[in-house]
């Protein structure tokens, strides 16, 4: 998900950006969202999921995923909701799930679905697992492996969040992108332009400019 990323401003976007059709369903969803609440383990789905499963036919997939984050947010989905909805959805359902994260669970209790979807090869679940969510509660070693995921499967290093930021004077990230360098030019293979320009980014003397 790419553009705002506040609610606020992704509201304001698709207000701007829907047609009128589509933004009249997005405002009833939203208002049936708030008037309930997470369901967390509840087996049925309520009216707001059927909303959310919905969200890329009414609004079209180019928005699909801020209407999922509106509408999650609206609800103020718990980690048991999102982690249900995450389990139980489509790949385009998990990625909204993933981009909620920042939204709603201010501690690390979301990292379940971070780790799993960085686990898949579906390269756009990878790029929304290394979003803002992923850089303040990742740990260092699994943040470091997530990094040499987007270089293995070709998620431009851009979408990783604060990445000038945590690779800045990381030795051991060095070491490993080094390795994987290494291990592409034995096999004959080229070696990612990005790779570059984050092995730069560890060096204790490369500029820390917040990176989304």
């Amino acid at each position: 998900m790419s553009g705002p990323t506040t609610i606020a401003a992704l509201r304001a976007h698709l207000d701007t950006a829907l047609p009128g059709a589509a933004r009249a369903w997005l405002d009833q969803a939203l208002a049936e969202a708030a008037a309930t609440g997470p369901t967390g383990d509840d087996p049925q789905p309520s009216l707001w999921e059927t909303r959310f499963a919905e969200a890329g036919r009414r609004t079209g997939q180019d928005h699909a995923d801020s209407a999922r984050v509106l509408l999650l947010h609206a609800v103020r989905a718990d980690t048991a909701t999102l982690t249900r909805l995450y389990a139980q959805g489509t790949a385009d359902e998990r990625r909204a799930v993933l981009h909620a994260l920042p939204h709603l669970v201010p501690g690390p209790e979301g990292l379940p679905l971070v780790e799993d979807a960085l686990r898949t090869n579906d390269t756009r679940l990878v790029a929304a697992a290394v979003g803002p969510y992923a850089a303040e509660h990742l740990p260092a070693h699994p943040w470091r492996h997530a990094v040499l995921k987007c270089l293995f499967t070709g998620v431009p290093t851009d979408t990783v969040a604060a990445l000038g930021d945590r690779a800045h004077g990381d030795a051991e990230l060095a070491r490993m992108l080094g390795d994987f360098a290494q291990e592409r030019t034995a096999a004959g293979r080229p070696v990612p332009t990005d790779l570059t320009r984050v092995l730069a980014l560890t060096s204790p003397a490369a500029p820390t400019a917040k990176e989304s």
